[in-house]
């Protein structure tokens, strides 16, 4: 129940088994011999069928390819009939139905040259990932299937960059970083880091949505006063830090533990010693701890 409306949350989507068995009837190679297979297990459908991928389409594309069925008047007849989407594009249709009802993405990563297999995860779903997407769906505008797809990884990745994103998604960096800057307006995502050294990760309200406060301060990591804090006590504790050790120790990158250090430097509370690969921080007086 969400709200006043029930929700169903079936084992499997329908609509993504339906749109996966008649793509694999639609795109097999009629030439080679072999069946088409809807295998069920305990925790996934698989479904597969002779010939390799058509021309031109590959995993790492499918989202973005236009339509290119290999027996285009078989197509069109399961058009004409509804039985798959008339845009051609059931793909799309396989990855929304399996992400907003709170499973893993399908995979094609078990696919050859010979033949297209497509995974679709099943076991317990995650009712509150559900929820949160029908709440996003029923206040604003739809999650799009992209939007979904970074969701769905931050959940359980935890984290990512502009270009992870772009990867996942199957589109430019610049059209994978407007997807998150959509979900950062919507309250969703928060960025962390500057310039090649950001990434994203849910924000406090979305985690506490799906029940997990804790992992956002985790994500988050500390705050810069806490971040200074913790390297004065390292250097009045160990007599020195290097940038890897301040990088490890806050949780931070490189390039912001670069930038840490220098702040204390700047400050006077730090002293930097050695040039290059080889420079340490030492303390430049008596260091003084702080509130």
């Amino acid at each position: 129940m969400i709200g006043f409306l029930r929700v169903g949350v079936p084992d499997y989507p329908e609509r993504a088994f339906r749109e996966a068995v008649a793509n694999a009837l639609i795109h097999r190679d009629y030439t080679r011999l072999g069946a088409v297979h809807a295998q069920w297990y305990e925790d996934r459908i698989e479904v597969s069928t002779p010939g390799g991928f058509p021309e031109g389409v590959r995993p790492d594309n499918l989202l973005v390819t236009p339509p290119r069925p290999r027996n285009p008047l078989l197509a069109d007849a399961f058009k004409r009939a509804g039985i798959v989407e008339r845009t051609g594009r059931g793909i799309d249709t396989i990855f929304y139905e399996q992400l907003r009802n709170g499973r893993p993405a399908p995979s094609y990563g078990r696919s050859t040259e010979v033949d297209v297999v497509v995974v679709l995860p099943g076991g317990k779903a995650n009712l509150e990932f559900v929820r949160l997407v029908v709440e996003e769906n029923q206040a604003g505008p739809a999650l799009q299937l992209g939007e979904l797809l970074l969701l769905n990884r931050l959940w359980s990745e935890r984290h990512l960059t502009t270009a992870e994103a772009a990867s996942l998604i199957q589109k430019s960096e610049a059209e994978a970083r407007a997807t998150l800057e959509r979900l950062e307006e919507a309250g969703l995502v928060e960025p962390r880091g500057e310039g090649k050294a950001r990434s994203y990760h849910l924000s406090a309200p979305a985690y506490r949505r799906l029940g997990e406060k804790a992992a956002y301060v985790y994500r988050r990591g500390f705050e810069p006063v806490q971040q200074e804090q913790m390297v004065l006590q390292y250097v009045a504790r160990h007599g020195r830090i290097t940038r890897r050790e301040a990088a490890e120790f806050c949780q931070v990158g490189p390039y912001q533990a670069t930038r840490l250090l220098k702040r204390l430097v700047k400050e006077g509370e730090l002293k930097t010693h050695g040039t290059g690969k080889g420079t340490w921080y030492g303390p430049r007086s008596k260091i003084r701890a702080r509130s």
